[in-house]
């Protein structure tokens, strides 16, 4: 089972790190990952493998979103055919 992240903010040191020791404290493998940084704002999409993780998703959501706060971002984790379901023309 797939997942999609996104991030959103203010620039700094450690986002990256930071959103990454989350998902491998879970068990959760990025398959792939595109960022920029479009002036100061940061900006990330992650497609991540959910299948071996033993937490609940509104664990990881949680956990997500506590992060996004702490760092002053949007953090946000949706299963990946809700979030083609959502972007779908």
């Amino acid at each position: 089972m797939k997942a999609v992240i996104t991030v959103i903010g203010k620039d700094r040191v450690g986002i990256i790190y930071s959103v990454s020791d989350i998902l491998a404290k879970a068990n959760i493998n990025i398959l792939d990952i595109s960022q920029t940084i479009m002036q100061d704002i940061f900006t990330m999409i992650m497609l991540v493998d959910i299948s071996k993780c033993e937490d609940h998703f509104a664990e990881i959501s949680k956990s997500l979103e506590d992060l996004g706060a702490e760092l002053g971002l949007s953090i946000r984790i949706q299963h990946e055919d809700i979030f083609n379901s959502m972007h779908r023309i």
